[in-house]
């Protein structure tokens, strides 16, 4: 091996193990957070305080619509700040992210103070709307600064793929936990004979929360402590790029000087004229769509359509998550073996089979079981693998890699905001006591927001496929050996 290629290699490698582990566990808290927000937002505001379809629909739109504006602008501002002395810019947005999640979010999962159920609801909405408006700058501010350490840690395709799979495996673990915490305290509640979602449970949720706020604390202090992050960091990143750029100097003495592409870098406004932009985001859209929305609408269906206890709200997701977390092990060699493109094709075909079993089985009982498996390891392939694409458009534009994982998000947070309207919109109830209705309603909501949503994917994928991922060189206006002339 040339030595070049040797080193080069070395420089890959040399991220620990336990550097590997300490990243992972960043977005721990936001992912315990976001568990309860997509899955009990609805059920708990809806069926536990007995807000109307509409104004449920208006909080969660409330908290995707202020995540979203707050994404770009906290990714650009994460691009140009300098952070905190010598603690990084990227360490310092999470602190403050992290910060706000633990201020605000207990105050979501609980009733507002001083009310009761005599209070106007509108009362209690403009009570909540600032807690959730802070919990998800809180939640944007940790989870853009978390993704753009990726690009800027590693460098190696298969790497990023690994580091995003431990991030997503850790994903998946806080996803087990919440459930698991829920289908205890539910199970602490199983003396009461009442087997259906009110008041009473008011208490479970609060709980749960409290318990989730101090678990992700405590590896949030892991994640602070045990990732550095540094100007080696970036400069480590250029001496990879220095040695590449070595290895393959013969090659590119050879090529015709016009052929060249520019040594350049992107700011933000260059990446609104690059097509594989477009091309990802679409893709990562899709994907959020169809694991948010099915993971918002699952209770829902258990209780409404299935006529499930409430306790089936925790193990089925449960088992959701399990599914995709033993899955997120293969995703690395399965994507080194054929491609991320095809690895993303399988998770999506196992969507598509869930959607169909939900289609065909109206009255699947148990076996709802199987069909969430089916769920839970597609929705885990599709979403590793569309975030492994994303960090493969970033490259080594680490300068403004914050933008994109902030405009990607402002895409799927607006998505679901609005789809989510529409849904609870088109809710033939308009009361927390559901009718005959419902049960129709829910079947099709989840059949629609899988499968429906994953011909969309699909088509986003094809054009990658046709178009692959690439920077255009000439749609940057500013090379490097330019800005250097005008310093």
């Amino acid at each position: 091996m040339p030595a070049n290629e040797e080193v080069m290699s070395d420089t890959v490698r040399s991220l620990s193990i336990v550097r590997k582990l300490s990243f992972s566990v960043g977005h721990f808290l936001n992912d315990l957070c976001a568990s309860m927000w997509f899955t009990y937002l609805l059920v708990f505001y809806h069926s536990v305080l007995g807000f109307r379809d509409t104004n449920a629909g208006v909080l969660l739109l409330i908290g995707q619509v202020a995540d979203g504006i707050c994404t770009p602008l906290i990714g650009y501002e994460s691009d140009q700040s300098p952070g905190c002395g010598n603690y990084g810019k990227r360490k310092t947005w999470h602190l403050v992210g992290t910060l706000s999640v633990v201020l605000s979010f207990s105050f979501i999962f609980n009733q507002c103070l001083g009310c009761d159920f005599s209070t106007p609801q509108w009362v209690s909405l403009l009570y909540f709307c600032p807690f959730i408006v802070v919990f998800q700058f809180g939640w944007a501010a940790t989870q853009i600064s978390h993704l753009s350490l990726i690009p800027e840690m590693v460098t190696c395709e298969h790497a990023k793929v690994e580091l995003t799979a431990y991030r997503y495996a850790f994903t998946v673990v806080a996803n087990i936990t919440v459930y698991a915490l829920a289908y205890l305290l539910f199970h602490v509640q199983a003396g009461q004979d009442d087997d259906t979602l009110g008041p009473a449970d008011i208490p479970i949720f609060r709980n749960l929360a409290f318990i989730v706020l101090g678990i992700g604390a405590l590896f949030s202090a892991i994640f602070h402590l045990g990732t550095k992050e540094s100007k080696r960091d970036v400069n480590r990143h250029e001496d990879e790029h220095r040695i590449q750029n070595n290895v393959n100097e013969e090659e590119e003495e050879r090529t015709p000087l016009l052929s060249r592409p520019p040594s350049s870098y992107l700011q933000w406004k260059c990446w609104l004229r690059q097509p594989s932009f477009y091309q990802v985001a679409l893709l990562y859209m899709s994907t959020r769509l169809i694991v948010n929305l099915s993971q918002t609408y699952i209770s829902m269906y258990l209780i409404n359509t299935l006529g499930l206890p409430k306790k089936y709200i925790a193990t089925i997701p449960l088992v959701m998550y399990v599914s995709g977390f033993l899955s997120s092990f293969i995703m690395k060699p399965l994507s080194k073996f054929i491609g991320k493109c095809l690895t993303y094709l399988l998770g999506l075909l196992l969507i598509l089979a869930f959607s169909y079993w939900v289609l065909l089985d109206g009255h699947m009982g148990q076996r709802v079981f199987g069909a969430a498996v089916l769920l839970g390891a597609g929705s885990a392939t599709i979403l590793v693998i569309s975030l492994a694409m994303t960090a493969e458009l970033i490259s080594n534009q680490t300068q403004s890699g914050a933008f994109v994982y902030g405009a990607m998000s402002f895409t799927d947070k607006l998505a679901n905001g609005l789809a989510v309207m529409v849904i609870q919109t088109l809710h033939p109830c308009h009361t927390a006591l559901c009718c005959p209705d419902c049960v129709w309603f829910y079947h099709y909501v989840m059949v629609i927001v899988t499968g429906g949503v994953a011909v969309v994917a699909a088509l986003a994928l094809c054009s990658i496929l046709i178009w692959p991922i690439r920077i255009r060189q000439r749609a940057v206006p500013v090379t490097y050996e330019n800005e250097t002339r005008d310093r």
